[in-house]
């Protein structure tokens, strides 16, 4: 064992015993004795998915600082998709081509990456519905909706009056809302203040953003918040079900080394927000009307071009307005995450730096607002006694709780970020029942609807924030890493390491039997309703307006068409308008031409992508085929043929079928045989 890695067990082991904290297995971390006991013994095999097999899961992970959503299988861990989402993706186009490039339009103009933290699947009566995944941005602030059915981004919509969009997309039991709240205090609106100002100028906002309708998504209202640090959030359920509870931290209201100065109070909030009294208090013209600008970005499913829209204004509530609206519930220390069991009854806290994990209940909850069991008001908002609130205490659960997960059979699982460790304890006797290890520094933990009102409990998955030795090295930085575990006995048994993409923050999954009948293999040709589709080679060609000219075109194995263009200048911009005409699931095409300074493009079955292009020089460009589609993919090329500004080249396009007779009935051998050139490849 390395030195460092004995001197990184000694100082963290030194750190239980000095917390006071046992029951602790404090062996080297190294390989060996320390990991065997930790995996189960029939692990290959549970984890095994044969080949031409299907998972039983599909897991949607968060990309982080990547922006996307990665698409993993359950419980093998193989990756099947990156999605894109808030990030420009040149692997397909996204964000590059005419068709996307809207989506990633704010008010601060095009924004090519964001850091994307939590994926939250759609909702019936609380249960996932396999329609639709959201995700937040974080840096600037957005919610994103995606097609469970395409396994595409088809809308964001931009989050005013706000800053860092943590607290997010989480939806209500119906997705009548999803949700945004800022992690950072800002002045509303904005302003050029002192920072030191910070109390008397900074504040916080819960914004509630309409899900129901795709292509519809909008701010409903916002509430005005004190300036605290808004972190995590969930809905209620069964009994809790109108409520929406929100962890904050930094009620010192600190503005400078918050790792100190955000950590003096012995306890924080969850602030418990009763959104149907929102929607009475604006029926009842309670609400005032408040400023904000923002942009709703959405993918018509019929063009499949995305479009913007600047939106001015929302709905502002106030708690002093809105008696009832807002409660705090004060919980220790610095919370981060806020869970709600199956139930609906209990409202699970995640301390970072508390050394219990405390559970409210809402019934008591309730009770107690009832019987004005007060502490004091802030902004309008009671803050209810702990004791008056509190079910119980997990005591000695570990170092650092972060989040919980619940398995349906009344037992709670949480990560535990400082003792890198997963604690499983009994809801109601709040005792703790197992431990396991994790490798390390686990953040968010996910059982496949473990938030939800009825949770599979099967297998529970840990998003660990830093690998160290668990796969071979790869330079300074490594991957982030999943483990996989069985949850289904009475002890947690390790079951796989996998490595992920990004920072996943949060992750969701669902059986595959959901998603798996209703998943789109390619979009009728007959029902592309792009402005530049072609149809057939015979509809292609090029014109010119002025400076610009356009290209439609069209692929198939194995060749575009038109393939030679001519006529084209300096100075002009060309939109390549090219459609794969294939009808045929994972039959994709791709195009790229030479000189091009943003990226190729990925083309579907049975769709049109654009590809804009401005050559800088006179010169023949090829172009080609990205993506291997026949055995005479090599062959899939054509040439651009670019003349000085004010040239009297001819325009030309070779629309009529020559590329296609020249390749059509012609023999190849492959492997000894000879086959004869299709539409649709080699016979």
């Amino acid at each position: 064992m390395s030195l460092s890695r004995i001197t990184r067990s000694t100082v963290f082991c030194a750190a239980i015993l000095t917390l006071g904290v046992s029951g602790y297995a404090c062996a080297p971390s190294g390989k060996g004795a320390s990991t065997t006991n930790l995996v189960a013994g029939d692990a290959a095999s549970r984890v095994y998915v044969a080949p031409g097999s299907y998972d039983e899961y599909y897991s949607f992970l968060s990309g982080g600082f990547s922006g996307q959503v990665t698409v993993y299988g359950l419980p093998s861990g193989r990756l099947f998709k990156q999605i894109p989402v808030f990030s420009q993706f040149p692997q397909t186009g996204y964000g590059y081509s005419e068709e996307t490039k809207a989506m990633l339009a704010t008010t601060f103009g095009q924004v090519p990456w964001d850091d994307s933290h939590h994926t939250e699947l759609s909702l019936t009566d609380g249960v996932p519905d396999g329609r639709w995944l959201f995700i937040n941005a974080n840096n600037t602030p957005r919610i994103a909706r995606i097609d469970l059915k395409r396994f595409e981004t088809v809308e964001i919509l931009q989050i005013p009056n706000a800053a860092g969009g943590h607290a997010s997309p989480f939806a209500t039991p119906d997705t009548k809302y999803v949700v945004s709240a800022t992690r950072f205090s800002v002045p509303i609106p904005q302003a050029d203040v002192p920072i030191a100002s910070y109390k008397q100028n900074f504040k916080g906002t819960l914004t509630f953003v309409t899900a129901n309708q795709p292509g519809k998504m909008d701010v409903a209202f916002q509430i005005m918040m004190p300036g605290y640090d808004y972190d995590l959030g969930h809905a209620g359920k069964g009994p809790s079900d109108g409520w929406f509870f929100f962890t904050t931290y930094n009620s010192e209201q600190a503005n400078t080394k918050l790792e100190v100065n955000a950590s003096q109070a012995d306890k924080d909030y969850i602030a418990a927000v009763n959104y149907r009294k929102a929607e009475q208090c604006i029926a009842d013209g309670k609400a005032k009307k408040f400023g904000g600008s923002y942009v709703h970005n959405v993918v018509d499913p019929k063009t499949g071009v995305a479009s913007s829209e600047t939106k001015t204004g929302v709905t502002m509530l106030y708690p002093a307005d809105c008696d009832g609206l807002v409660y705090y519930l004060p919980t220790p220390k610095s919370p981060h995450g806020v869970d709600i069991d199956p139930s609906g009854e209990y409202i699970v806290a995640g301390g970072k730096l508390a050394t219990v994990i405390p559970v409210h209940s809402f019934t008591k909850m309730l009770k107690a607002i009832a019987d004005k069991q007060f502490e004091k008001t802030i902004d309008g908002i009671p803050v209810l006694k702990y004791e008056a609130v509190i079910a119980g205490e997990v005591q000695k659960p570990g170092l650092g709780p972060l989040h919980t997960e619940f398995d349906g059979r009344g037992n709670a699982y949480t990560s535990m970020f400082i003792s890198s460790e997963v604690v499983k304890w009994k809801l109601g006797t709040w005792e703790v029942l197992d431990r396991i290890p994790v490798y390390y520094s686990v953040g968010h933990i996910m059982i496949p609807g473990g938030d939800s009102r009825k949770p599979y409990g099967k297998y529970l998955l840990a998003l660990d924030k830093i690998t160290k030795d668990r796969y071979l090295p790869t330079g300074p930085e490594g991957s982030r890493s999943a483990q996989l575990i069985d949850i289904s006995g009475d002890k947690m048994k390790m079951l796989l390491d996998f490595p992920t993409m990004g920072e996943p923050h949060y992750a969701q999954a669902v059986p595959a039997s959901m998603l798996q009948p209703t998943s789109v293999k390619f979009e009728k040709l007959s029902e592309n309703g792009n402005p530049f589709v072609t149809m057939a080679e015979s509809d292609g060609g090029i014109t010119r307006h002025g400076k610009r000219v356009d290209v439609k075109m069209i692929a198939i194995r194995s060749h575009f068409a038109p393939d030679i263009l001519e006529g084209i200048q300096v100075g002009d911009t060309v939109y390549f308008h090219v459609t794969n005409i294939e009808q045929d699931w994972n039959i994709a095409h791709g195009f790229a031409v030479f000189g091009a300074n943003n990226s190729g493009l990925t083309l579907p079955p049975g769709e049109t992508r654009t590809l804009k292009w401005i050559p800088q020089a006179p010169a023949v460009y090829p172009f080609y085929c990205t993506d291997f589609c026949s055995a005479l993919h090599q062959e899939m090329q054509g040439y651009v043929r670019v003349s000085p500004a004010g040239s009297n080249v001819a325009l030309m396009a070779n629309t009529s079928h020559t590329a296609q007779t020249a390749a059509l009935g012609a023999e190849v051998k492959l492997n000894g045989a000879k086959h004869v050139v299709s539409a649709t490849g080699l016979r």
